[in-house]
């Protein structure tokens, strides 16, 4: 029986590049020169730090422009606020979004359900799985999902025929 699963991930070698781009920017531009500018990935979580909120803001900026220019979806990165201590020093907890959370999973369902077609949405974990007996109703679920406004980006992933 044809199925695919609607997944919401981010690629790790493209947060990675991203981020190597953006040190570099970080290290040649005249004004983070002493700026004390530090971006630390740490699986799932990236920290800015900055000497001051203005440099911090001025990193934000240049680390998910890079973001945006490796497509990766700013939907699935989710922005805590700033920090700044007493003595000036600012920083940020930026976390990536893996996978569908549950509320998410429902409204995958409920969308799937929505299209009135002979197929089955099952939460499984962080994705959806979907299964019907003809791939055109299929590819059909999937065009009215592309089509629908997610809380985070989707992605589809093993189509079996």
């Amino acid at each position: 029986m044809p199925s695919f699963d609607v997944v919401s991930e981010v690629d790790h070698g493209e947060i990675d590049n991203a981020l190597t781009q953006a040190r570099k920017e970080i290290a040649t531009r005249f004004d983070f020169r002493d700026a004390k500018a530090e971006i630390v990935l740490e699986k799932e979580t990236i920290t800015l730090t900055a000497i001051d909120a203005y440099k911090l803001e001025a990193l934000r900026d240049v680390v998910l422009g890079k973001f945006a220019r490796r497509n990766i979806s700013l939907k699935n990165i989710e922005r805590k606020e700033p920090e700044v201590s007493s003595i000036g020093h600012a920083r940020q907890i930026i976390n990536i979004k893996q996978g569908l959370d549950h509320e998410v999973a429902k409204k995958v369902s409920a969308a799937i359900k929505e299209t009135k077609l002979k197929v089955t949405g099952a939460i499984q974990d962080k994705q959806v799985r979907v299964t019907g007996k003809n791939r055109d109703d299929l590819q059909a679920v999937i065009a009215a999902l592309k089509a629908k406004e997610f809380d985070v980006a989707i992605d589809f992933t093993n189509f079996r025929a």
